[in-house]
């Protein structure tokens, strides 16, 4: 194993220190490992909270600030964070207009963040959750009960934070966060496995003519082992079964995302980019919005995911509202 660190033990205070001096804009509790936006709690908006385990950088950190979350808590790699971190974020996001919760649907995931909410409400803080579960690969993993939550997760905090943002009420926001869920659909692949730093190999063995289709973010098994081929195929494999479990059609058009799972460059994600737009041209898909780069990875696996979101007029006005954190920002 080589990588850029100094005791496996350390990685995530240390990198949490560092994000910490490389974004003053940030207030960063190093003890609870709660990553907040300077200005929280903004008096009047509801505040919205994420987490999960670390790996997955720039998710869930990177989208705290104007436009997006309030806090994220960040786990253990690839462990979800505990429900004391939650609920301290809770409290200190809590402006006095409710807080959301924003959960990937994994086990760990949605039972410490639904006793956070349950320990929130007797505190009176009002919480609604959203469990986000778009992966189409497979029903049931290892970490779930039910589809995973992975692209869509991003694009959730996004317009539920664009919606919390224009000082929406908490059930107004929920409602989009629950909407762009039902409107979303991902599929993932990996080329390569990626390395826990703190297991010092790789969590899956795939040789270099093997690609394994609709891998979890963890490194979960996918839908099938198969040989490697082109983009092209690849991009169809990837793109039929998210097609096939919702129509994607309407005048409004979808948002396209084509994310990187961490080792994958820009040039093989644009490649990936023009094979899926052809493949949704021909199906009669237009491309309303389009997000593309690693935004929700697996370590250092190499690969890519594609979401779709099914876009409507109010969900495309959201998506162009101006954010501004460290990994997304646009309009400021």
């Amino acid at each position: 194993m080589k990588k850029l660190i100094n005791d496996p033990a350390d990685v995530i205070s240390e990198a949490l220190h560092g994000m910490s001096l490389a974004h003053p804009e940030l207030r960063i509790d190093l003890t609870n490992r709660i990553v907040y936006r300077a200005d929280a709690p903004v008096t009047g908006k509801v505040g919205l909270i994420s987490g999960g385990g670390s790996g997955h950088e720039p998710l869930h950190g990177g989208f705290v600030g104007q436009g997006m979350l309030d806090a994220a808590c960040a786990g253990e790699v690839f462990t979800s964070p505990v429900p004391d971190q939650m609920l301290e974020a809770t409290k200190n996001v809590d402006g006095g207009a409710g807080v959301l919760h924003i959960v990937k649907n994994y086990t760990g995931d949605v039972m410490n963040f639904e006793m956070a909410a349950e320990l929130a409400e007797a505190e009176g803080i009002t919480v609604e959750s959203v469990v986000v579960d778009d992966d189409v690969a497979v029903q049931d993993s290892t970490y779930t009960a039910g589809r995973r939550g992975v692209g869509a997760t991003v694009l959730v905090e996004k317009l539920a934070g664009a919606a919390a943002d224009q000082g929406r009420s908490l059930s107004d926001v929920a409602g989009v966060a629950r909407r762009v869920n039902a409107a979303s659909r991902s599929m993932g692949v990996a080329l390569t496995s990626c390395t826990v730093p703190a297991v010092g190999h790789p969590t899956f063995e795939l040789s270099d003519t093997e690609i394994e289709v609709g891998i979890g973010i963890h490194g979960e098994p996918g839908r099938q082992r198969m040989p490697m081929q082109p983009a092209r195929a690849v991009a169809e494999l990837m793109l039929e079964p998210v097609l096939t479990d919702l129509d994607f059609g309407g005048d409004d058009g979808v948002v396209l995302f084509v994310n990187s799972m961490g080792a994958t460059p820009l040039i093989e994600l644009y490649v990936m980019y023009s094979e899926f737009a052809a493949i949704l041209d021909k199906a009669g898909v237009r491309i309303a919005r389009s997000l593309v780069g690693p935004y929700i990875t697996s370590l250092d696996m190499a690969g890519c995911s594609v979401t779709l979101l099914r876009a409507d007029d109010e969900l495309l006005r959201l998506w162009d509202h101006p954010v501004n954190t460290p990994a997304l920002r646009r309009g400021y």
